[in-house]
């Protein structure tokens, strides 16, 4: 029988964001996760191969909505990681990530900024927030009378 763990209103959901490198979109997610929701949820970033360092063009495209990564380190992706998280998004990673049962997993398309100038990580960088903010009214909405 499969059990899946259903997210309440008073649990504190887990996200992991996974991409090869852990370097542009699950940084850049992860910051928008944290920057909108708040300690509404636990989040976590890991690549499957991970990279030296942030993109620099997302750090900038980030800094330009106000938010630092400039000190983010891409992170191993962990067999530990994914099954402490309820919601494991990977982005472009392919089957690398471990599966668990009753863990909820979507692939978000996204186009990876690995090489490109920050007029092509912008577009990125919005279409991200605009599924983070799907994903937070989903999991982890503001409660009535709150702002945030």
């Amino acid at each position: 029988m499969r059990r899946e763990r259903t997210i309440t209103m008073a649990d504190k959901p887990s996200v992991l964001f996974v991409c090869v490198h852990n370097a542009g979109r699950s940084q850049m997610a992860a910051a928008w996760l944290t920057h909108l929701a708040g300690d509404r949820v636990e989040v976590r970033s890991a690549g499957s191969n991970p990279g030296d360092r942030v993109n620099p063009a997302a750090v900038q495209a980030m800094a330009e909505v106000g938010i630092d990564i400039s000190k983010e380190t891409p992170k191993i992706l962990t067999v530990d990681a994914v099954r402490e998280s309820d919601v494991c998004i990977t982005m472009g990673c392919g089957d690398t990530c471990p599966v668990f049962l009753g863990k909820r997993y979507l692939d978000w398309k996204l186009d990876d900024p690995a090489g490109q100038g920050v007029e092509a990580v912008r577009p990125i960088r919005d279409e991200i927030k605009t599924l983070v903010e799907g994903l937070i009214a989903e999991i982890a909405p503001a409660k009535p009378g709150t702002t945030a």
